[in-house]
């Protein structure tokens, strides 16, 4: 999908976002107002997300030609090459943030 035209690759990112993305993550905020744990419903962590940021992030997911990813431990060890320290990943969705500081000094 990606190697599109960007009007082709564009429409059918909205609508991946509007027949997979909203109703999955509508579902799990049902689940969630009514107590139930969502954890494993798909698209659960864009429940109190706007439409807008789903569809974004599904012309980012399936619209971009180059797409890399990586482990906890490959981000650790780039940043820790980076000179970053004290580095700490959320413990919350999206687990990929982290966070690192730049070592005084030297």
């Amino acid at each position: 999908m990606s190697r599109l035209p960007y009007k082709i690759r564009y429409g059918i990112s909205q609508l991946i976002a509007g027949i997979v993305y909203l109703p999955l993550a509508r579902l799990a905020l049902l689940f969630d107002k009514a107590g139930f744990n969502v954890r494993n419903i798909p698209l659960s962590a864009y429940r109190n997300l706007s439409f807008y940021t789903m569809r974004t992030d599904s012309l980012d997911r399936f619209g971009t030609r180059l797409e890399q990813r990586f482990t906890r431990i490959e981000i650790e060890n780039m940043m820790k090459k980076s000179g970053l320290e004290k580095i700490e990943f959320s413990s919350d969705l999206p687990y990929w943030c982290a966070v690192g500081y730049r070592a005084h000094g030297g």
